[in-house]
């Protein structure tokens, strides 16, 4: 890798020649670089992209055995994200995290530790690998009520509860950008000779500037997935796979991606990972200034108008981002903080005084206009990037300007006062009233088991046989074992998989997130008023 030109994109330069040349195609695909729409009206903006959409011809190389311009752009793809050897995903990650838990465990009932609350992918790797899973408890915030990952302790013990564990699985950062202390969990899984894997679909960005959390790589993760398209400028689908160190059989791991990936990759995407990752690698930290620059208008104007707050840890681990944090030099959280990073891209706000939840403040930014990331009870997740504005931010403020002027909050009444915007006082004293507790469950990432450290859970492909099931109202479920999964979406985690016993909070959980409007995949009933249920309390096998 010493002779790489940071400021080369190999994929997209190979199509653009190949474009330019101006071939005529006797290969596949079929719309012939277009042409199969020339005599209806073209296809529109598609004309363009389809004269870039090519196959495995001579020239431009094989994703799943690569010796040139993709070989190249993996390359200058891990020297950028600061990995040994990188691996382009047309799949999302999706397909890392199959891939990752397919190679960790090659062979059925191999035991792994993951946190509980993980997408819905990994769930699916674990049924695909025959995984028996230890699920681990994560951390809460109690401020927020919202879930990070596992405390470094309850890592340690499950290591210690299940030394035959193939892999420590974990998300970070969560998909309200929350993270904590990797470096810790990297530590404690090394010193048990067991390989940290890290779902970092939403920290792509991570690392690339002082301002931003360390990256997984950078806190010492063996393998480690990002979703390119969700942080930094890819096509949707567009991702990688990093890994370093001698804990993973790359070999195998090339197999394994090989198997869930197509075996005729999306050039288009993969230009696109080509292209985000040059821009990261020639700009640096100055790829993100104009982003940065939208978060800090949101900020001062979100100081102006105290009705609406952002979500911050009480104690920041690191001030001011990056290798501070890898290294533990940053301040140490508070004792018991669940959460000590925050990404600033990830900006959650919410209605202090608690007159609007969040589904209901997602769905008034909507009418203006202003379409939010996803919410959850109470918060809006707001992704910004580095092709964030200010003016964006502006218009995004205007909008918050003018839901609260439609609505004002409610404050108490003295003598001849008329409702209006509440002082930042009474703002203040309203939140305190309504502090959450890590049993509020505001967010559709959340779910919480009986213990920090479960007992074995076996997946397998087993299909869910029609005759073993019923369908009964969500309410009555409380003690029955779910027959199907439950998946808020988004963010694809399942608070739900077949197998599991329905406890009264889950179903409380489930039951408010119906009413307030979350969205779900995966369970019959999209509106959830009711639920598949297995006939009797079923062990075994999910």
């Amino acid at each position: 890798m010493n002779n790489l030109q940071p400021g080369r994109a190999p994929v997209y330069e190979m199509l653009e020649q190949y474009r330019v040349k101006g071939n005529i195609s006797y290969h596949v695909p079929g719309h012939k670089n277009g042409e199969a729409y020339s005599g209806f009206g073209g296809a529109g903006y598609l004309d363009e992209i389809m004269k870039y959409d090519v196959t495995e011809i001579s020239g431009t190389d094989d994703l799943h055995h690569p010796e040139g311009v993709i070989k190249e752009a993996q390359e200058l793809a891990a020297d950028c994200f600061g990995a040994e050897e990188s691996f382009f995903l047309v799949g999302g990650s999706t397909a890392g995290n199959l891939a990752l838990i397919l190679t960790v465990c090659p062979q059925p009932e191999m035991i792994m530790i993951l946190q509980r609350n993980v997408h819905k992918s990994v769930i699916h790797g674990l049924m695909l690998a025959g995984v028996q899973a230890v699920f681990l408890e994560p951390l809460l915030d109690t401020d927020s009520g919202l879930a990070v990952a596992p405390a470094a302790e309850t890592v340690q013990a499950a290591l210690a509860a299940y030394p035959e564990a193939a892999a420590v699985l974990v998300t970070m950062p969560n998909y309200y950008g929350m993270g904590s202390d990797l470096a810790s969990l990297a530590q404690i899984c090394h010193d048990s000779s067991v390989p940290l894997l890290v779902d970092e679909a939403h920290g792509a960005h991570y690392g690339q500037h002082p301002a931003l959390p360390a990256g997984a790589l950078m806190c010492g993760a063996d393998g480690v997935v990002q979703s390119t398209h969700k942080m930094l400028p890819a096509l949707t689908m567009g991702a990688m796979l990093h890994v370093q160190g001698p804990r993973l059989d790359r070999t195998l791991l090339r197999q394994r991606l090989a198997m869930v990936q197509s075996s005729s990759p999306s050039y288009p995407v993969m230009a696109s990972l080509d292209l985000a990752r040059r821009l990261v690698h020639s700009q640096r930290a100055a790829a993100f200034t104009a982003g940065l620059a939208a978060v800090d208008v949101l900020r001062r104007g979100l100081a102006q108008l105290p009705r609406y707050r952002l979500l911050q840890p009480a104690v920041p681990l690191q001030p001011s981002g990056g290798a501070g944090a890898a290294a533990g030099t940053g301040t140490p959280p508070q004792s018991g903080a669940a959460y000590s990073m925050q990404d600033p891209f990830k900006a959650v706000i919410y209605d202090a005084a608690g007159v609007l939840g969040g589904f209901e403040l997602q769905r008034r930014l909507e009418e203006k206009g202003i379409v939010p990331e996803m919410s959850d009870a109470r918060h809006v997740v707001l992704a910004f990037s580095l092709g964030s504005k200010a003016e964006d931010a502006a218009a995004l403020l205007s909008a918050l300007q003018e839901i609260d002027a439609d609505m004002p909050c409610p404050v108490p009444q003295a003598s001849g006062a008329t409702a209006g915007p509440a002082p930042a006082a009474a703002l203040a004293d309203s939140q305190a009233e309504r502090s959450e507790s890590p049993h509020s469950n505001n967010s559709t990432w959340n779910n919480f088991t009986t213990s920090l450290i479960s007992a074995r859970v076996p997946f397998s492909l087993r299909p869910v046989l029609e005759s073993e099931t019923e369908s009964i109202r969500l309410e009555y479920s409380i003690g029955r074992v779910a027959a199907e999964m439950v998946i808020p979406y988004p963010p694809g985690i399942p608070l739900l998989y077949p197998g599991e016993a329905i406890t009264e909070a889950i179903c409380n959980r489930l039951s408010g997130l119906s009413k307030g409007g979350a969205k779900f995949q995966a369970c019959a009933d999209p509106v959830l008023q009711h639920i598949k249920v297995y006939n009797i309390q079923k062990g075994g096998e999910v």
